[in-house]
């Protein structure tokens, strides 16, 4: 493609060089430069790529663009625009032949259940015979492939490669998890949406965005962005006071979901148990009973969602209904790990108070001993959710171990501090673990997560009826600590600890040999 017809449209402010010149490629990122590349330098929270001009050149680099110039390369254009970061999504797009024109674009952002309600909303999709990919926070996937996914809404030029490659093998609709920080950096700009899906609005990520009303608006865009026609739809929970605020600024129609008498598409006879929940979808053209193997209300909320957005697809309950129960499970979403005691052991991605406070909800529901939390919160984020992550803990468990997530270059002590100081609020007391008998209500904190896996394991009691929750990593096959991450997996950990042949000592290691080399090293 040349790089005039990929600048058009663009406010050149200025250029210095050949313009016709063919690019093969594009990048923000200096090290995956080639020749014959378009490097576009980004400035962001702690990097700036205008100290890696020189160093795209030498890679290959035969045009650059910039939002200020300081030096000339001898045979490189180099052109000049106002803001780079919000070009790279439009140059992307031109790129690979504007991608999300051709297919179906279904757009999901919340703070919590935007991976839940992608999983259900596929398996509908795929019930009605639609080739489906979906880009979201555990893989991009599509047509039985499946890649790891660094991020859950990647980066411009990924997102369209990505979408481009979808494309090109047939898939007629694609699912987005849309994360507030693609959207205020505005890695899904200029995208043709479809449907844009709210799940729900929370406390989090406040170490990006500083306040609640900043990280609203992010998520909010994806909804002011939405053209006025009427194919286009935003599907609202209309139970959550953000998604009637949503409601007044997107320009398209919405579709409503909850379980208020207002709202379009709703849950009604719903029941709970531990092989999963049943309820009545009520929409306007009819009900039908629903069945699932997911657990909890909060699972009734994503599966809504997800029946909202096949709904304004025009596709029969019937099918929904089909969709909906050969979902067997979503990977670390209150995932139950099945295990050679025979506990009742769930693992669950929830690092925000109002996911963990949910996931301990549905689960006390289900107990009938002791329900036991083993979490911790991750470094270098967003400190303010640490004490009411432990509220919480302390509120709604009855024994809760504070271990390490991902402390990152935080001192794990420091924010088991943190954590501890909601944990005591909540009136739960610390006391020293009893191996001999049934431990009474109280926390202890351990820093080494395989130890507070294997001490939960050890303390709960199959036969009062325990139940074990642990928080925070759910899918992730990882734990990063200072600048290294390392394999590590709470699914594997609890198969370990409940199977005492194998020695917990060893199998880790040598799965951390073996895939470690599929793990980026940059984190």
């Amino acid at each position: 493609m040349r790089l005039n017809y990929l600048l058009k449209g663009q406010p050149v402010l200025e250029q210095h060089g050949n313009e016709n010149l063919e690019i093969k490629g594009l990048t923000g990122d200096s090290r995956d430069v080639k020749k014959g590349y378009l490097f576009v330098a980004l400035k962001g929270s702690s990097q700036d790529g205008h100290k890696y001009l020189a160093h795209a050149v030498q890679r290959g680099a035969c045009a650059l663009v910039v939002e200020n110039i300081e030096d000339l390369f001898k045979n490189v254009t180099i052109v000049r625009l106002p803001d780079t970061r919000a070009a790279l999504a439009e140059l992307a797009s031109r790129f690979y032949n504007y991608p999300s024109k051709d297919m179906n674009l279904i757009g999901i952002t919340g703070t919590n259940g935007k991976t839940t309600t992608s999983y259900v909303l596929e398996s509908i999709l795929k019930e009605e015979g639609r080739n489906v990919g979906v880009i979201g926070t555990i893989n991009y996937r599509y047509k039985g492939k499946s890649f790891q996914a660094s991020l859950t809404t990647p980066e411009s030029i990924d997102l369209m490669k990505i979408m481009g490659e979808m494309r090109d093998a047939g898939m007629t609709d694609i699912i987005i998890e849309v994360s507030s920080h693609s959207l205020e950096q505005g890695r899904v700009r200029g995208l043709n949406w479809s449907r844009a899906l709210f799940t729900n609005f929370s406390r989090d990520h406040l170490d990006y965005h500083s306040t609640m009303q900043k990280y609203f608006k992010a998520k909010s865009l994806l909804f002011s962005s939405l053209r006025e026609e009427g194919k286009v739809k935003a599907i609202i929970n209309m139970d959550d006071p953000k998604g009637r605020v949503l409601k007044k600024i997107t320009k398209s129609s919405t579709v409503s979901y909850g379980l208020g008498d207002n709202c379009l598409i709703r849950a009604a006879d719903i029941n709970f148990s531990a092989e999963g929940l049943h309820f009545r979808l009520t929409t306007p053209t009819g009900d039908i009973p629903i069945t699932s193997t997911l657990l909890g209300q909060v699972n009734v909320y994503n599966i809504l969602a997800a029946a909202a957005v096949a709904f304004s697809l025009d596709i029969d309950l019937n099918t929904i209904s089909r969709g909906i129960q050969r979902l067997a499970f979503v990977p670390g979403r209150l995932q139950r790990v099945e295990n050679k005691q025979g506990l009742s052991i769930f693992v669950d991605y929830a690092h925000s108070a109002d996911a963990l406070k949910k996931a301990l909800q549905t689960l006390r529901q289900l107990t009938k001993g002791r329900l036991i939390t083993v979490f911790g919160c991750g470094g270098d984020r967003d400190r303010g959710k640490r004490p009411d992550m432990g509220k919480v803990a302390g509120i709604y468990s009855d024994f809760a171990i504070i271990t390490s997530d991902n402390p990152r270059g935080e001192s794990p002590a420091k924010i088991a501090d943190e954590i501890e100081t909601g944990v005591k609020e909540s009136g739960l007391k610390r006391i020293e673990l009893d191996f001999s008998s049934n431990n009474p209500r109280g926390y202890e904190i351990i820093l080494d997560r395989r130890k507070a896996i294997h001490t939960a394991v050890k303390i709960a009691n199959k036969e009062g009826g325990d139940i074990i929750l642990i928080a925070g990593k759910g899918h992730e096959k990882y734990q990063i600590i200072g600048d290294r991450k390392r394999y590590f997996n709470d699914v594997e950990e609890v198969e370990l600890a409940t199977n005492s042949c194998i020695s917990s000592a060893t199998k880790p290691q040598r799965q951390e040999e073996m895939i470690m080399s599929l793990i980026k090293d940059d984190i």
